[in-house]
């Protein structure tokens, strides 16, 4: 991701305010954790005088700040959250046109975009201030299903709902590969992915005829290493978003799943009143989906245990693990190895 200019590092000052918890700001807690030194603070007026770390719980010693001038080598603005129906916060208007107006780019992922905003887009004009909003793409090509290299095995991570681990486990898994050995690549599907690998598709975004063609066009672009893990978005679940998952499935023509979930959540985020569907019977339906389109399987299950102790973690490991009878972990306490297990198995199987 560009900063300032295209020789110029980013130095991101990371804009969270009135959200100091890691689902809603998933995309700064996921940039501070997998790109730490590009942060240079936190801004949320609140909390400022802590930490990252103590807010977050990574980031370190970044500090949170009140004011961008106490930021000064910063150039760069990035907004931190991922709120439903993706849309900038009154309050933080202020803020992001202080921002333009020191000249700073400005980074969004949100459906709301900046350059459509005439206060923002009018101040960048004035200021020579950047603009970036990760979301806006202009993909019009559908799928063809030509010049797909077949011996580039395709991982896709699934979940049983949003917000449940999908691009941690993809970013985790492709790193756990290249240590082993292999020419990995991860497939960002999101705005966050996007923002930490400089490269993706944003595919809610995505007019509904060329989702399809967009998850294929990625695998075109990236299929010259061995392995793609490809990030999930949703689930097929989903009372709102699953036509988003069910093109990313169908386009990227995985030939391995992993099964992401979160230990103890019962209901789908930000829809309290409607229940989880039953894993067992999701596995299915995703399987059953998938093999519309190329032969595939579930090979792994990934568990976000992040609100349970570490001793109710592998109670659910061991009970998750007997009745699937497949590998399971959490990519943050146990690593990801069981999953690379998983993936070289399905290779070898695949491929000699």
């Amino acid at each position: 991701m560009p900063a300032g200019s295209a020789n110029e590092p980013r130095r991101i000052v990371m804009l969270t305010e009135g959200y100091p918890e890691p689902i809603t700001a998933k995309t700064g807690v996921s940039v501070m954790r997998y790109c730490p030194e590009d942060v240079v603070a936190v801004f949320d007026r609140g909390e400022a005088g802590k930490t990252a770390g103590d807010l977050f719980g990574v980031g370190g010693s970044i500090p949170v700040i009140g004011r961008l001038e106490d930021a000064p080598t910063a150039n760069t603005l990035m907004i931190g959250i991922a709120p439903p129906g993706g849309r900038i916060p009154t309050s933080w208007r202020p803020v992001i046109l202080n921002a333009i107006q020191r000249g700073m780019h400005v980074v969004s992922g949100l459906h709301q975009f900046l350059a459509e905003d005439p206060e923002f887009s009018e101040a960048a004009r004035k200021h020579g201030a950047k603009l970036t909003d990760v979301r806006h793409n202009e993909e019009r090509d559908v799928a063809n299903r030509q010049g797909i290299r077949e011996d580039c095995l395709r991982i896709h991570t699934v979940g049983n709902d949003c917000s449940c681990g999908k691009m941690v486990t993809s970013i985790e898994l492709a790193q756990g590969l290249r240590r082993h050995g292999h020419d990995a690549q991860f497939v960002a599907t999101g705005q966050t992915g996007i923002m930490i690998a400089g490269s993706g598709c944003p595919i809610d975004r995505v007019i509904s005829d060329f989702v399809n063609g967009s998850a294929e066009k990625l695998v075109l672009a990236n299929q010259e290493h061995e392995i793609l893990v490809i990030e999930g978005q949703g689930t097929l679940a989903h009372p709102r978003y699953s036509c988003v998952t069910l093109g990313l499935l169908h386009g990227s023509m995985p030939h391995g799943l992993i099964m992401c979930y979160e230990v103890g959540r019962t209901h789908f985020h930000n829809m309290d009143q409607i229940s989880l569907v039953g894993m067992k019977h999701l596995i299915h339906v995703y399987e059953t989906m998938a093999n519309l389109m190329n032969p595939c399987r579930v090979i792994g299950i990934a568990m976000n245990s992040r609100l349970v102790s570490a001793e109710e973690a592998e109670v659910e490991r061991a009970r998750v693990k007997a009745e699937f009878g497949l590998p399971v972990c959490d990519v943050y306490r146990h690593g990801p190895d069981d999953l690379v297990h998983a993936v070289q198995d399905l290779r070898t199987e695949l491929f000699g």
